[in-house]
């Protein structure tokens, strides 16, 4: 069922290590003891019910929340412990797309996605404007560089948001429910944008998400969370975990009905 990632991955080289993670916020405690690495290359699904701490564990990944406990290694830097200078080289070589795609409203897509080179490079203007029309092309976007955000559908404004993530040619690349708010055929069509992006240039990518058909089509490995554990209780490939797990809420989980 493998989807043939593999030449991209055959040194398994990890690229992300969590080791401990404990996300507690006051006396509440989310996540305790969560621990897994993420190969180079792959599709790496963060999924689970409402609730059990999916998008709390990738702001923990990405330093936006401090840890209670444990650490987050991104290539080969502890994010825990990290200098200021060593996290913002991190955080150059990281995309982030967030559920609501978080474009400046009152910025054109080009400027959106000009907006990280500008910041963080020192490339000329017209360096800058190759790379936009790039990513806008690597999205299905040609055309659009004038719209602003308003002027966009739902799926396009989240295909503009994972040429922004882009923009810096990260590593890895963090999406938080990438088809929250879409109808199915756009839904599909992210899909099909992640793998075909995954696939022609190997970016590492981990993704929060509960839609069923988006992680038997596009999953490479996935952890599943659990609400009362605070923690993982399945962890694979999707297709063996349905077929194979002996743990019902991981048998409920992926045989429920696909909502429409």
């Amino acid at each position: 069922m493998n989807t043939g990632h593999k030449s991209l991955n055959d040194s398994s080289e990890k690229i992300i290590i969590v080791e401990n993670l404990t996300a507690r916020f006051g006396d509440n405690t989310v996540l305790e003891n969560v621990s897994f690495e993420v190969c180079r290359g792959d599709i790496f699904i963060i999924l689970g019910g409402s609730g059990c701490g999916k998008s709390t564990l990738l702001k923990h990944m990405i330093g936006l929340h401090e840890l209670a406990f444990g650490r987050v290694i991104i290539n080969g830097i502890d994010i825990t412990n990290a200098t200021d200078e060593q996290i913002g080289r991190l955080r150059q070589g990281m995309g982030m797309l967030f559920q609501s795609s978080a474009l400046f409203g009152s910025m054109t897509l080009y400027e959106n996605i000009a907006l990280p080179l500008m910041e963080f490079t020192t490339l000329s203007a017209s360096m800058i404007a190759s790379i936009v029309k790039t990513k806008l092309g690597m999205v299905g976007l040609t055309g659009y560089e004038n719209h602003l955000p308003s002027e966009l559908s739902g799926g396009m404004k989240k295909r503009a948001g994972i040429a922004r993530a882009m923009a810096l040619d990260p590593e890895v690349l963090f999406f938080d429910e990438p088809s929250a708010g879409l109808d199915p055929i756009t839904s599909a069509e992210i899909d099909i944008l992640i793998k075909n992006l995954n696939k022609g240039i190997g970016t590492t990518m981990v993704i929060v998400t509960h839609e069923l058909e988006s992680i038997f089509n596009i999953a490479h490995r996935i952890i599943m969370l659990d609400k009362g554990k605070k923690g993982i209780i399945a962890e694979g490939d999707p297709h063996e975990l349905k077929n194979n797990s002996d743990d019902p809420r991981v048998i409920n989980f992926f045989n429920r009905k696909a909502a429409h």
